[in-house]
């Protein structure tokens, strides 16, 4: 088999539930198998809006030394060829009292909320962000399941990301973004998935891919697919990332 050279002026950004992996499962081996091929050809990144840990555990816990770049909480926690190269809270952005008004105003919304069941952990606490689950991050992959399906005809995370827009987004200068099954994102404006191309828009690449699922206006891939920094790629499945790359990079 011949040689391959990597063509280190394309850059190919992946986010992780519903592209890299089925949402909140592990990468599979065939998938993480063909990652490093690809990375044999072009350089390759992961942005996710979870944290590092989270990413760790789907994507797998060498990520950040098996991709040249690691972007958790949308960048907020960036890592390139092995090291840190940048880290920043949302709590430094927001401040102690603005924070406590704004988590009192989530819970007791959240009190009122209807769904099928209630579990824990509402409100995640992220370096970068926070994510806020109706239903509750502890609850079972069946629970997750059917709120999704609930969700869908009842639109609890629109209609509560609504109303925290109308009272915070400008005020606070806070942006909601809905992704995955059960939850939604909480961060500064800018602070979406653009936010780490800041670290790849003036290393001299000639082409930045990004891949996603939510891409549609209002989920949280919406602002870098739609980015004119990338060319963006809508998936359903990591089987579509797969066959896609393979179409352009093989």
């Amino acid at each position: 088999m011949a040689e391959v050279t990597k063509n280190k002026k394309i850059l190919a950004l992946f986010d992780v539930d519903g592209t890299l992996t089925v949402a909140r499962k592990k990468i599979t081996p065939e998938m993480a198998k063909f990652m490093q091929e690809l990375r044999e050809r072009i350089v390759v990144g992961v942005v996710g809006g979870s944290d590092l840990v989270k990413q760790r555990e789907q994507v797998g816990e060498d990520v950040t030394d098996q991709y040249d770049y690691s972007f958790s909480e949308n960048g907020l926690c960036a890592y390139k060829d092995g090291k840190l190269i940048h880290t920043k809270s949302f709590v430094e952005y927001l401040g102690e009292e603005k924070m406590k008004e704004f988590l009192n105003f989530v819970l007791k919304y959240l009190a009122d909320v209807e769904c099928p069941v209630k579990r824990g952990t509402f409100v995640e606490w992220r370096t970068g962000m926070l994510n806020i689950s109706p239903i509750g991050r502890a609850c079972s992959r069946e629970e997750r399941n059917a709120f999704e399906a609930f969700d869908k005809e009842a639109g609890v995370r629109k209609k509560m990301v609504a109303a925290l827009e109308e009272k915070f987004g400008e005020s606070f200068g806070l942006k909601f973004s809905i992704g995955g099954q059960i939850s939604f994102d909480v961060f500064p404006k800018g602070w979406d998935k653009t936010y780490c191309l800041q670290f790849v828009e003036n290393e001299g690449y000639d082409e930045i891919h990004f891949f996603g699922d939510k891409t549609y206006e209002g989920g949280n891939d919406y602002e870098i697919f739609e980015d004119s920094r990338t060319v963006g790629h809508s998936v359903e499945k990591w089987e579509d990332t797969m066959e896609i790359c393979k179409k352009l990079f093989f």
